[in-house]
């Protein structure tokens, strides 16, 4: 069985925006001290436009997070589960993308 090289950059960038995603959530976490959610939206002001770029990579694992939650304590129906988690693969994919391309322009490679 092979795996086509298109398939491998795939796999690489979607596991590469979950990462990357990961990071970001967690480094605002540690520097914010709450949690990293859509909320920080309703702030306003230079606040909330200055969280827009963490927000936008981060959101795979924001959507995640909450789907999980919402299944265990809400009980909600498994197929909202699976279209939320299709729904942050894709964004995934593409934030994973985009990073690998800055990486890449950055390096020279």
């Amino acid at each position: 069985m092979t795996i086509s090289p298109n398939a491998v950059d795939q796999l690489s960038a979607l596991v590469l925006g979950f990462a990357f995603a990961g990071l970001l959530a967690s480094s605002f976490e540690l520097v914010a001290r709450r949690p990293l959610g859509f909320g920080l939206l309703q702030a306003g002001g230079l606040g909330a436009a200055a969280t827009v770029p963490i927000l936008v990579f981060s959101a795979p694992l924001i959507i995640i997070r909450n789907t999980v939650r919402g299944r265990r304590y809400e009980r909600r129906p498994v197929p909202y589960v699976m279209l939320a988690t299709m729904f942050a693969c894709g964004w995934s994919l593409l934030s994973g993308r985009l990073v690998l391309d800055a990486a890449q322009l950055i390096t020279g490679a």
